[in-house]
């Protein structure tokens, strides 16, 4: 038996790799899928929708600035 650890991917942003998806977007080659957006006091709901496997496209959780 083999034990697994998992941990997060976390990704390096790049100011030209963030400049080339907001060119792409723009000039719609980039379209990017949303299936669900919710606002963070519904954050729990948001990741148990992730964690059931159910999420087509991006699961978004949206915070407005005061």
């Amino acid at each position: 038996m083999t034990r697994q650890k998992l941990g997060p991917v976390l990704g390096k942003e790049r100011l030209d790799d963030l400049r080339t998806l907001v060119e792409m977007t723009e000039a719609g080659t980039l379209t990017p899928v949303v299936g669900s957006t919710y606002p963070l006091a519904d954050a729990p709901e948001a990741v148990r929708e992730l964690e059931r496997g159910h999420a087509r496209g991006k699961i978004v959780v949206s915070v407005q600035a005061t």
